[in-house]
């Protein structure tokens, strides 16, 4: 027994509730269990019990034990003073002084043993063999809250964007855009190559590719070695010359090229970034006003200049093969950055379609394939779009592998089934 799953099972009254008494021998009837308070003081709130033919109204506290009260010195608490019922789920002979019920005897085995198999198990998810038993509306419906859950969880780093660079949206949308670029290895050096070089003095130099690719590469800490291909020597010295211009200060967090392949070294995506920048002005403006997926799929449509059809590495020649952001990349930035960051700004401005559009985008993308989706469809759950990717994504991490079964609505629903 943990003190969660006795929060848990108050919560929602999953034990016997006939011929209830006291551990003084009065008769107890729970009207409501109250509200779990999620902050400092007892456990729930605004309960209402009836002890004998007295109907009481107050807060309730849980412990393992009933020593836990004095354990926890409540009795000094002036937090506590309103508690009017203790429930334990053993009653050790110690006495707060008010009112307690154990519960011990009053709890289903059937549900103590499933959440031991729950929290025990070594599965894909802990529910792995017991999923079968929930209802379909349920997982659809749980599937619902984990997406809006993930998008206001992504929304939180859009506000601390926000919050660093003066309510700058398009700013904001520029460093998540690098940091996606990056991808997992090289996310946090392009969010802070992102970061060193201001919106404003890129959009300076839109009509030239070659400074924007400069700039990135050189902040990047790309351009530091010496060349012998013309068009490297000309990055480094447009490069110095722009950063005395505008002092620019590199992260100076090194980009990464191994165990990547070839089309997502830094090199590459560094200047396909640099030709998207090129090729849009107010980007993050367009997306808000774009009501089709299809047509923002098309604002990323780009591809890196000439010279990168010969290139992979500024120093090494190679085959022919053009660079151009490919459709799965396209579809993981909507995924990760634009739908988020949409949402976020339908949050922020309290403007309900727009958040309706950012979650109507992700059902018209094809589904993410990776281990955790592939782990999902193997015990018989739908993929068939991202939001059913996402949602299994949040799913898995954010209260599988963490064991939060009881704050999932697939957990409750087996272990109600107790």
């Amino acid at each position: 027994m943990t003190e969660q799953l006795l929060q848990f099972i108050w919560q929602f009254q999953y034990f016997n509730k006939n011929s209830l008494h006291t551990t003084e021998e009065e008769t107890l009837q729970v009207i409501h269990p109250g509200t779990l308070n999620t902050n400092q003081g007892p456990d729930f709130l605004n309960a209402k019990i009836k002890i004998g033919k007295t109907t009481w109204a107050g807060s309730v506290e849980l412990h393992i034990k009933t020593s836990g009260w004095d354990k926890h010195h409540h009795t000094a608490d002036k937090n506590y003073k309103n508690v009017i019922l203790h429930v334990v789920h053993e009653h050790d002979g110690m006495n707060p002084g008010i009112p307690t019920l154990e519960l011990q005897k009053k709890i289903s085995r059937v549900l103590l043993s499933r959440y031991e198999n729950l929290t025990l198990s070594q599965s894909f998810i802990p529910c792995e063999k017991l999923v079968g038993i929930v209802p379909d509306i349920t997982i659809a419906t749980w599937k619902d809250r984990l997406i809006a859950e993930r998008l206001m969880r992504k929304s939180e780093i859009v506000f601390d964007a926000l919050q660093k660079n003066n309510q700058h949206w398009e700013e904001s949308f520029w460093w998540m855009l690098a940091k996606n670029f990056g991808a997992k290895v090289n996310s946090g050096p392009f969010e802070n190559i992102a970061k060193s070089i201001p919106l404003k003095i890129l959009a300076k130099h839109k009509s030239s590719l070659q400074q924007l690719e400069a700039l990135l590469l050189g902040q990047a800490g790309l351009l530091q070695k010496s060349f012998t291909d013309h068009y490297p020597v000309m990055l480094q010295k447009e490069y110095n010359f722009l950063k005395t211009k505008y002092s620019l200060q590199p992260p100076g967090e090194p980009v990464h090229f191994l165990r990547m392949r070839p089309g997502n070294f830094p090199t590459i995506r560094l200047a396909q970034l640099a030709a998207l920048i090129q090729n849009s002005a107010h980007l993050f403006s367009k997306i808000i006003e774009e009501p089709s997926v299809n047509k923002v799929k098309a604002l990323f449509t780009v591809n890196a200049n000439d010279f990168w059809h010969y290139h992979y590495r500024l120093d090494d020649a190679s085959a022919y093969k053009p660079k151009s952001i490919g459709a799965a990349t396209i579809e993981n930035i909507i995924i990760n950055t634009v739908v988020p960051m949409l949402f976020a700004y339908g949050s922020f401005h309290q403007n309900q379609q727009l958040k309706d559009k950012a979650i109507k985008w992700i059902t018209e993308i094809k589904a993410e394939k990776n281990n955790i989706t592939k782990g999902f469809e193997s015990i018989g759950f739908e993929n068939q779009n991202a939001f059913d990717s996402q949602s299994l994504i949040e799913c898995k991490t954010q209260y599988c592998d963490l064991r939060r079964c009881l704050n999932c609505a697939i957990g409750n629903a087996i272990l109600k089934r107790a």
